[in-house]
Formats: C-alpha cells, structure tokens, sequence
C-alpha cells in the first residue's frame, strides 16, 4: 500500500512539473523578470495535494527544465522554490486555503524577490538597483497564481475532486 501512495506522489509530482513548465508559455516580463503565474498556482496546489516538500521538488523540477529549455531564468529557483515552501509549510500547518495563497505571494513576492537579487548580482552579472528591485515583479506574478490556485482548488474541493487526488502525507 505504501508503495502505490509514492508512485502516485511521483506522478503527480510529474504532472504538475509538467503544467508549470508548460505554463510558463504563459508568461509576461515585469523590469527585467519573467513572471509566470502558473508555477505559483502549482506551487499552491502542491501544498494541498502533496505537502511542502513535493512542493519544493516541484518547483526545483520546474525551473531547472524551464531554464534548460530556455524559458526562463535563474531567478526562477529563489522565486519559486521559497514560494513553495511557504505555502507548503502554512497549508501543512493550519489548512486554510487563503493563507496558504497568501503565504505563496509572501513567500514568492517578498522573500522570493530578496533573494533573487543575489543570484541576479552574483550568478547572472545583472547589476540590480537595489535589494528590493525584484519584489514588485515577483508579487504581481505570485498574486495572479495564487488567485488562480485559490478558484481552481475551490471548484475541485466542490466538485468532490480534491478528495480524490490529494495524497496521505
């Protein structure tokens, strides 16, 4: 029984690599950064189907092909991955909906967007105007992605569904 939970984590961690890399098609850039809101509705719907840590291997999964296909950037990784592992952890904590979308965009937007100035200034030799320059575009992305896990997890949780695909942690 064991078995069959981990095979079916593994694919549905697969899946929502897939959606992420395949959402970031979907995509706007914002001063510099690219902002692709279907990898924070991921990052969200990781938290409440597989938990914090899928969550992050999810997004680690996600940007490391993003950047191999040329889709994205380096700053993916802080972005995403501090952002999957806010919502992770609060989803995991308190299981409300709206804070773990809130913790998403904070995570993202904020703690995200702080750390993508390092790797922009020491991994991509940008030369960022300050340490805050990154959380503007990060946020209007993580916002637009957690409003959508928000309505696609609330219709799923209505229509029965969530139950059927969220795993035993």
């Amino acid at each position: 029984m064991k078995q069959n939970d981990t095979v079916k984590k593994l694919a549905l961690a697969g899946v929502l690599t897939a959606v992420a890399v395949v959402g970031s098609f979907i995509s706007f850039p914002i001063l510099g950064s690219k902002c692709a809101p279907v990898q924070h509705m991921v990052n969200v719907l990781a938290a409440v189907v597989l938990g914090p840590w899928w969550g992050v291997g999810i997004a680690f999964a996600a940007s490391l092909i993003r950047n191999l296909l040329g889709l994205g950037s380096l700053m993916a990784f802080p972005g995403s991955m501090v952002g999957a592992l806010c919502c992770g952890l609060v989803y995991a904590m308190c299981r409300k909906l709206w804070l773990t979308c809130c913790a998403e965009a904070f995570g993202t937007g904020v703690l995200g967007g702080i750390a993508a100035y390092p790797v922009a200034k020491l991994l991509m030799g940008l030369n960022p105007t300050g340490l805050f320059v990154y959380i503007v575009p990060f946020l209007v992305s993580t916002v637009v992605g957690s409003i959508l896990a928000y309505v696609l997890i609330s219709a799923l949780e209505k229509g029965g569904a969530l139950n059927q695909i969220r795993t035993e942690r």
